[in-house]
């Protein structure tokens, strides 16, 4: 058996019916219960029927995202699929990792990312934030040209733009406040980048200006009681594997006011000597970045049964 990893997919990966291929799958079935349960809702037919605009609401989107991760692993497990060597989430799919770690169970988690949602949402008012994809530009430059673009409007004001998303060594995604953004938009095109795009959402993520949301999640996660990982957890803010509790708990408390740093994070797993990094959930999203990021490393998606099957002949080929 080929050393291996799982990685789980954050926000962006939704779809409305991503779930419809594991129809009637046991594992996934219990998944959806449990969540549903936890959250008092139906989780699963909001994944099932949406529609689009609910699903992609920040408070609705990290749920199911953790959900739908949840599915896929325990269908793995439950389709006789052997254990990774480690463990990683993208932003949000960091906490996906820790349930398939057993840090948490789902039904802590569901509800916790729920409070993370909610607590992101509040920090900062819709329309006040935003974030872009920079595509084509080297992440230092993106760096810098958010420096610039932040200093351009002098020491006194509270305009701020950020490098908080480095997804592979091309594409960095910025977040701040809107006015900031569009600037650093504006200087990034100018010195070379090929795009950057405004992206569809409702808050600048993981930016400094998320510090309030942190502190909140500092305080739920304070009463959370966090078990031993079973699965050796990498996670985004230190690229790095924590055992002890509250260095777990301080790791996602940062997490949501800091970078991801996916680029560091799929080096760092290359370094664990896995040969392989398996995107469990919905979408390719992560596949498509290691195979930017560490070319010689093989990729795929578990995102339904077929998948599911093709890739544990692959491991054990």
């Amino acid at each position: 058996m080929k050393s291996f990893a799982f990685v789980f997919p954050g926000q962006g990966s939704q779809a409305v019916g991503m779930l419809d291929a594991w129809v009637g799958h046991p594992a996934v079935v219990e998944t959806l219960r449990e969540a549903s349960d936890a959250l008092g809702e139906d989780v699963g037919a909001l994944i099932k029927n949406g529609p689009k605009e609910e699903l992609a609401l920040t408070t609705n989107t990290q749920p199911v995202m953790l959900v739908a991760g949840v599915a896929a692993w325990r269908a793995w497990l439950a389709e006789g699929g052997s254990k990774p060597a480690v463990v990683a989430g993208h932003s949000l799919g960091e906490y996906s990792a820790l349930v398939a770690s057993g840090v948490l169970s789902l039904a802590q988690a569901a509800p916790l990312v729920r409070f993370r949602a909610q607590a992101m949402q509040q920090a900062v008012p819709v329309g006040v934030g935003a974030m872009a994809a920079v595509l084509g530009m080297e992440s230092g430059k993106v760096v810098a040209g958010c420096a610039e673009a932040t200093a351009s409007f002098g020491s006194d004001s509270s305009e701020i733009v950020e490098a908080v998303n480095f997804n592979d060594p091309m594409q960095t995604v910025i977040a701040g406040s809107k006015a900031a953004v569009d600037k650093a938009c504006e200087l990034l095109k100018a010195n070379g980048a090929k795009r950057a795009l405004l992206l569809p959402v409702s808050a600048p993520f993981h930016s400094s200006l998320m510090k309030p949301a942190a502190e909140a999640l500092r305080e739920k996660l304070a009463s959370t009681t966090l078990a031993p990982p079973q699965i050796p957890v990498l996670n985004n803010i230190d690229v790095a594997v924590e055992t002890d509790a509250d260095r777990i708990r301080d790791a996602l408390v940062r997490q949501a006011a800091g970078p991801v740093r996916w680029v560091e994070s799929v080096q760092a797993l290359k370094l664990r000597g896995v040969a392989s990094i398996i995107e469990c959930g919905p979408g390719k999203v992560l596949a498509g970045m290691v195979k930017r990021i560490a070319p010689d490393l093989e990729a795929a998606s578990v995102y339904d049964p077929a998948t599911l099957a093709d890739i544990r002949q692959s491991l054990a080929g």
